[in-house]
């Protein structure tokens, strides 16, 4: 998925970030609630996690700010509060779960993941295309049952696919999902990966297909 992550602790902000990422996520990061109200709307974000306690606009302001211009991705919030006062006005505002730190590593990926989930309208977190299964919580998949070694950016692109298998996905999207903004990105990285999972895929699992000058399309028939 690509998260942005709105924390002014620069430490606990990288912690956060390099779970992420290992996990097969695209993470921007920005410190105040200015920031992320400028960027949050522009990018395609399947999540949002939001300190509370940022300096200047604090994000409770942030949260019903986004609610009110009619941003309706997921939020997570994170507080150092334990007032149960607080727990209820964000959930109140919108905010879709809350977490208290300090947190455990474990929780925030399965709180992410469930969200993730939920976005995509689909809870359950196994996908399956023909003869392709994938996992979201584990990101594992398996063809004929064959499991298939995947790198971070290879699964990303292969779930931001499954999960919209028989449709266009468009390059564009493709690459604001699987690639953060201050991510160095090649010309040709997106295709590179795409080249990669074909050949992962091959040569009993579901095709994908090149849709020129639009993007790509997971085909639940194969080849």
């Amino acid at each position: 998925m690509r998260i942005l992550m709105i924390e002014d602790d620069a430490a606990l902000a990288r912690g956060i970030a390099a779970l992420l990422r290992a996990a097969g996520h695209a993470v921007d990061h920005v410190a105040t609630g200015e920031d992320a109200l400028a960027v949050v709307s522009g990018e395609p974000y399947a999540l949002v996690i939001l300190d509370v306690g940022l300096p200047g606009i604090d994000g409770f302001t942030v949260l019903e700010r986004m609610r009110r211009r009619g941003d309706r991705v997921p939020v997570l919030m994170l507080t150092a509060r334990d007032a149960l006062d607080d727990r209820v006005r964000g959930l109140d505002l919108g905010a879709d779960d809350y977490l208290r730190k300090p947190f455990d590593p474990e929780e925030l990926e399965a709180r992410v993941r469930a969200l993730g989930r939920r976005r995509g309208g689909d809870p359950v977190p196994q996908v399956t295309v023909g003869t392709l299964t994938i996992n979201r919580s584990t990101a594992q998949a398996e063809v004929s049952g064959r499991a298939i070694d995947l790198r971070r950016r290879e699964w990303s692109v292969l779930e931001a696919l499954a999960t919209r298998a028989g449709q266009v996905v468009a390059r564009d999207l493709l690459l604001a999902e699987v690639f953060g903004y201050d991510e160095p990105v090649g010309p040709n990285a997106l295709e590179v990966n795409v080249t990669r999972l074909r050949a992962k895929l091959a040569p009993d699992g579901p095709e994908i297909r090149t849709v020129r000058g639009v993007g790509y399309l997971l085909d639940p028939r194969g080849r």
